[in-house]
């Protein structure tokens, strides 16, 4: 995107990009305001220090056509949504409206690998970058986790290599932004209350690869019957991974197959004994491998990789067995296929601790796989009623107010083989302050329960 230092560029919503995206126009010597929903009593000292520091101009508790209209560009945060009365009639008068992608959008020194997807975009964002540093390469990786991508570009930019996770919030206002390599992982219903229906949650997610040229590679989860059912619009090298046999990368029993089409020769990567066995570790694994092979990583250091890998927290994550039951954090689960690919991993004997705030989904959705694989589902938060009246006809239906109750009813439920299964399927806000939160307090339950139990391990 073409910045000029006549122009006039408004920040809408702080937080950790919104401050990102200030500082990247400032250091540009870009003229930036700042529009917030916060009233001033609500922000905090360090938002307010720096925007005071640097002389920003900015309103507060709310957005005003008078401030934002006098925009040449109008940046939203990645959590503000498009429908804002100000943004709607900055469009109605030609005002544009980009967000950070689109600024960054040919910006960076290195290659970039951005990856999207409803699920698994965290773990692969990780795992590329963990493999590209165990192959030697020097890394940067960000975007959606960690560091802001805009605060990096007024770094050195040092690194060999940028690796991006990428939401459909990011990528719906990413003006001509392209990444070298670009993953689609997988689509599922998610975030239908911003996005409105899935024709536009999808699209959004599509256009990871609207800019691609001839010499870039899109990356897809060929399994994914809503990604390969129309063209996906590359101008690149298109490589699948998933589990049909003519795939550039097969997910297999044990691990990922890599087809000779890609480096000359067939290449296996034996998993059985990573962090990464599950089925559903298997496909993120194969995406992540199909990227550092395409900039030229060594088979053995990625197997290094592979092998000393610890995937993030709260995404399927053992943390205790008592009584020859485990204990599974997927709080990370936020969508109904993460819920549906985490029971399916888990085996035929699921207690599912399920619930939380709804993000527009369809619940009804669930019923095939918790008809298969689930024994009980416990319910917490507001969307209990929802949840339990598409799938008490299935299973028996708990309801509990906290999740303490929740784990405590799971325990009493559950039997020596059983899995004691958090993946919620909903946000969290209305219980707890992240996913993290929740998952935390899910661990600390389970922990408890060992005072009273002396089998556990």
């Amino acid at each position: 995107m073409e910045l000029a230092k006549n122009k006039q560029y408004t920040v809408i919503g702080l937080g950790a990009s919104g401050m990102a995206a200030v500082r990247y126009l400032h250091s540009l010597g870009l003229n930036v305001s700042v529009s917030e929903s916060r009233s001033g009593g609500q922000m905090n000292a360090a938002e307010l220090d720096v925007l005071k520091k640097l002389n920003i101009p900015f309103e507060t508790g709310g957005h005003t056509w008078d401030f934002v209209g006098k925009a040449d560009l109008i940046i939203p945060s990645p959590g503000v949504p498009l429908t804002l009365p100000v943004l709607k009639k900055a469009r109605e008068e030609g005002i544009a409206v980009g967000g950070e992608l689109a600024l960054a959008a040919g910006e960076f020194s290195a290659p970039v690998i951005g990856v999207t997807g409803s699920n698994g975009k965290t773990t692969v964002t990780s795992l590329i970058g963990h493999l590209l540093q165990v192959a030697g390469r020097k890394v940067f990786v960000g975007g959606n986790i960690g560091t802001p991508m805009l605060e990096y570009l007024q770094s050195e930019q040092d690194a060999d290599v940028v690796v991006l996770e990428l939401s459909s919030f990011q990528l719906e206002i990413s003006g001509e932004f392209r990444p070298d390599i670009g993953l689609f992982l997988n689509i599922s219903p998610d975030h239908l209350d911003r996005h409105g229906t899935m024709e536009n949650y999808v699209s959004a997610k599509r256009r990871i690869f609207e800019y691609q040229g001839s010499a870039d590679i899109a990356i897809l989860g060929a399994d994914d019957n809503e990604i390969m059912h129309e063209h996906v619009v590359s101008a690149g090298t298109v490589l699948r991974f998933g589990s049909q046999p003519d795939f550039e990368a097969r997910v297999t029993k044990h691990g990922v197959t890599l087809a000779g089409s890609i480096q000359g020769a067939q290449e296996e990567y034996d998993l059985e004994n990573t962090s990464l066995s599950s089925p559903v570790n298997r496909l993120n694994a194969a995406a992540a491998i199909l990227a550092a092979r395409s900039l030229g990583c060594d088979p053995a250091a990625i197997r290094k990789g592979l092998a000393c890998y610890d995937p993030p927290e709260h995404r399927m994550a053992l943390v205790r067995e008592i009584d020859g039951v485990r204990y599974v954090d997927d709080s990370k689960a936020t969508n109904i296929g993460a819920v549906a690919a985490a029971l399916t991993s888990s085996g035929n004997q699921v207690i599912l601790i399920g619930g939380g705030r709804d993000k527009g989904s369809d619940f009804s959705l669930l019923r095939p796989v918790v008809q298969k694989y689930a024994k009980g589902v416990v319910l917490i938060g507001e969307s209990a009623e929802r949840m339990a009246q598409e799938l008490e006809p299935l299973v028996r239906v708990y309801r509990a107010e906290s999740m303490e109750e929740a784990v405590t009813i799971a325990n009493e439920t559950a039997q020596s083989g059983d899995t004691v299964l958090l993946s919620p399927g909903c946000a969290s806000f209305d219980m707890f302050t992240s996913y993290a939160h929740r998952g935390q307090v899910f661990q600390d339950a389970v922990l408890s329960l060992c005072s009273v139990n002396q089998e556990c391990c």
